[in-house]
């Protein structure tokens, strides 16, 4: 199975794939060697018969644009980008038809056979002076219930509110707690003045209440389902199908219900991550206003053991109140003792071991950054506060049930957690996507296992990485074993013109020890060519930060990834590389892939984690908060 790029077009959002090579043999010379710029090595052993940046001759093979003055800057190719968020289009609900003469006389007739629902035909006439902007779904679904003359008004009843209309307000009151903003649904009261005895002015600002309350559950309905943001107008690494939901029959179930207040506020997801940060978040809004004790450990370099800091009483005090009860519990001597002193001990630094291996760090008792925040906690409760409300709108951008069976990428975690019977059964580190290079969130399904792969090289390491180095020495390829291909048809390095378009030409790494792609890589076939895969770089997955990819995902552990997903052994997986054959496996259902970017979401025991926000995408999330609330909220 191997797969060309063969147009520029399709590779501009394409950034998967290459992977630091091995250690190599003196005499042998590697792909890293070449984007290294190893540039007297290359000429001294390999290149003698070629200088680097001799001309290629006219004639040799290449795209339409060959020629090109060769001191003109290299072409680039850029990744996605972030955008103003646009907020969807409100419009005008069309009420002209609410007043048809045909539907107030039929109401009039449903007032008089004694439906308590029911209210006089001349009040409902006036919903056609409302006006209530809303989105195209929530107005069509006001249209049809409105329209519709058997269908009497929900929130009014004779000259004043209904108790349903205050349970329905109350429950809109409360969207805070499940990371939506009141704002968006606040519905003032009519007020009527009881002097007045213009019964018109009070009709009217009844009937305008109605609609606007009317519109304001069913884009909360809307909301608590798919979310109150498009992803895919945050940026371009965001790909998401948006879901459709039903707000049809919402009004209808809601005036029949017993109780409108629960069935309003029952609509948001209720899968267990959901609600761990559903719970979580009511946690932190009940603490102390955010104003809890914050200990503050400030490092302006590593911190090793044997070194000396004043910062150490601080780092004992933090372990002391953030490291878990079992921690405390093993070093309460070392707690107990330390006297403010400034030494790294190492009773300190078994401390510390513990601690980092206790969160996922690497157990060297090196403090840097990343062991820091975890233990002051990271986070204040107003940061956690603003992941938390984060993570509950992305949730929503997956499906509500996750499945029995699948396999979640969490990338600020830099991790991966395979899930069988609704448990997580396995979880291993990842390396991402680098900040250049940024792995895009979706959601796929994973098909097959490839062995042995091929690499086909994107277009835009092709262009941004290869080509400085080609036009220098057009051979490179050809010496590294790599495979080009111009229109389809195998040719050598050599004979390409890189000075020309890269359109029409396609580069790939055979499988060997040497290959990007490593053992074995996991297909879900998606627009982004983004998948999970082994690499010969294995030091990455030591380091705390690894988004340093070119957006796929390495795994640390892809045997054993690809055995759960297989439904097989790590034996028979290694059986299968050990052929030397390139051949893919299908797996023996499709299991959902959720390649996912939380900053706050629980773990295999429902307690919710918080991450660094490698990518700085929450905060786009909060401008689009911003700019939706303030678009629903602007004066008619």
């Amino acid at each position: 199975m191997t797969f060309v790029l063969k147009s520029a077009a399709s590779a501009l959002a394409i950034s998967c794939g290459i992977a630091v090579m091995s250690a190599a043999p003196a005499h042998a010379y590697t792909l890293m060697d070449m984007l290294r710029g190893d540039r007297q090595r290359s000429q001294s052993t390999i290149f003698m018969d070629q200088a680097p940046g001799r001309p290629v001759p006219r004639g040799a093979v290449g795209g339409s644009l060959g020629g090109l003055d060769p001191e003109a800057p290299l072409p680039k190719v850029s990744g996605p980008r972030y955008y103003t968020y646009k907020t969807e289009t409100l419009q005008f609900v069309d009420t002209g038809k609410f007043a048809d003469p045909v539907v107030t006389g039929a109401v009039a007739d449903v007032s008089a056979s004694g439906d308590a629902g029911a209210e006089p035909a001349v009040q409902r006439r006036f919903l056609a002076q409302a006006k209530v902007r809303a989105n195209a779904d929530v107005a069509k679904a006001l249209e049809a219930y409105y329209g519709d003359s058997r269908n009497p008004l929900v929130w009014v009843e004779g000259n004043q509110i209904n108790d349903r209309a205050k349970a329905a307000m109350t429950a809109l009151a409360d969207a805070a707690s499940v990371g939506l903003d009141p704002a968006d649904y606040a519905v003032q009261t009519p007020a009527i003045d009881p002097a007045n005895p213009d019964p018109a002015f009070r009709d009217r600002a009844l009937t305008q209440f109605e609609l606007e309350l009317s519109a304001k559950v069913l884009a909360f309905v809307q909301d608590t389902e798919r979310g109150r943001i498009d992803p895919n107008k945050i940026s371009g690494y965001h790909d998401f199908q948006r879901k459709v939901v039903n707000l049809t029959p919402v009004l209808k179930l809601a005036r029949m219900s017993p109780d409108v207040g629960a069935y309003i506020g029952n609509r948001s997801p209720d899968s267990p991550q959901f609600q761990a940060l559903k719970t979580e978040l009511a946690k932190l809004r009940a603490a102390d206003g955010g104003n809890e004790e914050q200990i503050v450990v400030s490092l302006d370099k590593l911190l090793r053991p044997g070194d000396s800091s004043p910062e150490i009483a601080n780092i004992v005090k933090a372990i002391g109140k953030h490291g878990s009860e079992t921690l405390r519990t093993d070093h309460a001597a070392t707690l107990a003792a330390y006297a403010g002193g400034i030494d790294y001990s190492p009773d300190i630094v078994a401390l510390v071991e513990d601690f980092q291996k206790e969160r996922g760090l690497k157990a060297d008792g090196v403090i840097g950054q990343a062991t820091v925040r975890a233990m002051t906690g990271g986070d204040t409760n107003a940061s956690k506060i603003d992941k938390l409300v984060v993570a509950m709108e992305q949730a929503r951008w997956l499906p509500e049930d996750l499945g029995s069976r699948y396999v979640m990428i969490n990338q600020p975690a830099y991790m991966a957690y395979y899930h069988n019977d609704g448990k997580e059964q396995l979880s291993m580190r990842v390396v991402v996507g680098g900040k250049n290079n940024q792995t895009y969130f979706f959601d796929d399904e994973i098909e097959t296992v490839e062995f042995n792969p091929f690499w086909g090289v994107p277009q835009s390491i092709i262009i941004n990485e290869m080509l400085p180095k080609l036009r220098s020495d057009p051979n490179y390829l050809d010496q590294l074993g790599y495979e080009v291909e111009v229109n389809g048809h195998a040719v050598a390095s050599s004979s390409v013109d890189w000075y020309g378009s890269t359109d029409n030409v396609s580069v790939r790494q055979p499988p060997s020890s040497d290959n990007a792609l490593g053992e074995l890589k996991i297909l879900f076939p998606n627009s982004h060519a983004i998948y999970m895969h082994d690499t010969p770089s294995k030091s990455f997955f030591k380091r705390d930060m690894r988004a340093l990819s070119h957006g796929c995902v390495r795994l640390a552990n892809p045997r054993a990834m690809a055995a759960a997903v297989l439904g097989t052994t790590v034996d028979d997986v290694a059986k299968q590389i050990a052929s030397g054959q390139n051949h893919a496996v299908r797996v023996p259902q499709r299991i959902p892939v959720y390649v996912s970017y939380f900053t706050a979401w629980p773990n295999k025991d429902g307690v919710v984690e918080y991450f660094d926000d490698v990518y700085g995408r929450d905060a786009y999330v909060d401008k689009a908060f911003d700019a939706t609330t303030k678009e629903r909220g602007a004066q008619i």
